[in-house]
């Protein structure tokens, strides 16, 4: 994916957001942040971790046991917690007290606020309950000293090193707590696989039933109130659930296979489609012209970039194309342009909107994983085909031609690499500026090299080698190049090529042959972890807190 930093290669204007210069948009914040404390298990709306009735409002679930001692799915009650180690079970409490039981364990000397220090092994011992006990009363032990210090932006190197370390020793505990239980967790999530939770719903529900393996809700509402530079790093606790999810083959292919059921309202879109032959969305709008969807992008303020509103629009756009069964083509194009320079002018896309991560309003769940579990791997395999016809797993796509005007910046870039026909302006590029912006840029490392090699690859993903249409390494990326006049007639001819019966079935071949969903389930397992540290990291929180300062206008 791209932010703003990839554009200064295009020397495009510093108010383009995402760029250094750009006056910060995000709003006076709410005052001092006081750190997330302790959360109420109902404030979620799911289940209570007791195995309290659920609370209107939460996550669709039903079923499966909580794991501190709630009815199983089978209305038993939850297995007891097996032997542990006697620290942990017999430890002195952080205050010096009696020994609590579930408690955290205690080693060495005491840190600089005169507690004990916390051991890295709580003493797990296998039984999903009783680790489970032991996972939410260390995380609970981190949250208590981490309320003493003071918000993230305020603390001396030495609270900051002490607030790191408070959280590195408890996400090495989640490490190895889902070593252990990592499939446990997801069946008794999703109710023994019965179940098909989107990524939000999952961690909500699993901060519900596992106190303290994710951020909870008011965690999140604390972190979302933040600059970038200001947060926590819950994601980072979000990557490695879901990177553990992942890495399993039985959890990880249910939870992709999950993520390609359509949306929740898509369904009602189609509808309206099907009587209008158009759908109007915030960010994209979507139209039918005889057997061709039209998706154009619509966040022309930004240059197309993406954000989350952008992201979810697609997802509900690609859906409504993937549903209807009168399209058998779908053409992604961005849409003309506010900005002064561009104004009126189409741009694909200009990667992801720096200004929105820097003000810390770009999701890690909903965004950057969900991204690539969402409507680019729907764009890639299609639909779940769902019902007693269907086999188990698989998908029902069609094929996709992108038009390129302008320029396509990482993730611009990355939609190219799952299309079936690209078709370009003359003049226009494509980028993955990576290497500048410091993130992994989506899917492009595993996607890129089997179009282009592997030199060309590293070139373009570690260097910020741009590649022209003029350049003869366009010939690997793009399918046509034309002038600008002739690119709405290119793009109704692909359709009427791209429409016969056998290209949905051969696509999908190729797709197997090319990206087999093991392939893409270990990679998705690392990027999850990798880059969710990547937008915490110093570098990149150095550089989005650079943007703020030339910006001129201090976070409040």
């Amino acid at each position: 994916m791209s932010d703003g930093a990839g554009r200064r290669e295009a020397n495009l204007p510093a108010d383009v957001p995402g760029t250094p210069g750009t006056p910060d948009s995000r709003a006076a914040s709410a005052g001092p942040e006081a750190p997330a404390g302790p959360r109420d298990s109902a404030a979620s709306g799911g289940p209570s971790a007791s195995g309290g009735p659920a609370v209107p409002g939460g996550p669709a679930f039903s079923g499966g046991p909580t794991a501190s001692g709630g009815p199983t799915a089978s209305g038993d009650p939850d297995a007891p917690a097996g032997p542990r180690d006697s620290a942990a079970s017999g430890g002195p409490s952080a205050s010096g007290g009696p020994a609590v039981p579930g408690g955290p364990a205690f080693s060495g000397d005491p840190d600089a606020s005169g507690d004990p220090a916390l051991s890295g092994d709580p003493g797990f011992c296998g039984d999903l309950a009783g680790d489970a006990k032991l996972l939410a009363g260390y995380a609970a032990e981190t949250e208590r000293r981490l309320a003493l210090l003071p918000a993230r932006p305020d603390r001396t190197a030495a609270e900051a090193e002490r607030a790191e370390g408070l959280h590195e020793d408890c996400r090495a505990v989640r490490h190895a707590f889902l070593a252990r239980h990592a499939d446990a967790v997801y069946d008794e999530l999703t109710a023994g696989r019965t179940l098909r939770p989107r990524l939000p719903d999952l961690a909500a529900e699993a901060a519900v039933r596992f106190p303290g393996l994710v951020p909870d809700v008011a965690q999140l509402a604390a972190e979302g109130e933040r600059l970038q530079a200001h947060k926590e790093g819950r994601a980072i606790d979000q990557g490695i659930f879901f990177g553990a999810l992942l890495r399993s083959p039985t959890a990880g292919t249910h939870l992709i296979e999950s993520m390609l059921r359509p949306a929740p309202g898509s369904a009602a879109r189609l509808a309206e489609f099907r009587r209008t032959d158009r759908l109007e969305l915030p960010a994209v709008l979507l139209e039918r012209r005889g057997e061709g969807a039209y998706v154009t992008f619509r966040n022309g303020h930004c240059l197309n970039a993406e954000d989350d509103r952008l992201i979810s629009d697609l997802e509900t756009a690609v859906d409504v194309a993937l549903l209807d069964d009168r399209i058998r083509v779908g053409v992604l194009r961005g849409g003309p342009v506010t900005h002064r320079r561009h104004a009126g002018r189409r741009i694909f896309s200009a990667g992801i909107n720096l200004k929105e991560l820097h003000a810390g309003r770009i999701s890690f769940v909903e965004f950057l994983l969900g991204r690539e579990l969402g409507y680019v791997n729907k764009l890639a395999r299609g639909l779940l085909r769902e019902g007693p016809a269907a086999a188990a797993g698989t998908t029902a796509g069609k094929p996709w031609v992108g038009v390129v005007d302008a320029f396509a910046i990482g993730g611009g870039m990355q939609l190219l690499l799952v299309l079936d026909r690209v078709i370009a302006e003359e003049g226009a590029f494509l980028s993955l500026p990576a290497a500048d912006e410091g993130i992994v840029p989506g899917l492009g490392n595993l996607r890129l090299t089997r179009l282009t090699g592997a030199r060309t690859a590293r070139q373009v993903i570690l260097s910020g080698r741009r590649i022209r249409t003029s350049d003869p390494a366009a010939a690997l990326l793009v399918d046509e190049v034309l002038p600008a006049a002739a690119l709405d007639a290119a793009a109704e001819r692909a359709v009427r090529e791209l429409a016969g019966p056998a290209v949905a079935a051969n696509r999908a071949m190729l797709t197997l042959a090319e990206e087999p969903l093991e392939l893409l389930r270990g990679y998705l397992a690392e990027f999850a972890v990798v880059q969710a540290r990547r937008i915490h990291s110093p570098d990149v929180l150095a550089k989005t807190e650079r943007h703020r300062a030339r910006s001129g206008r201090a976070p409040a």
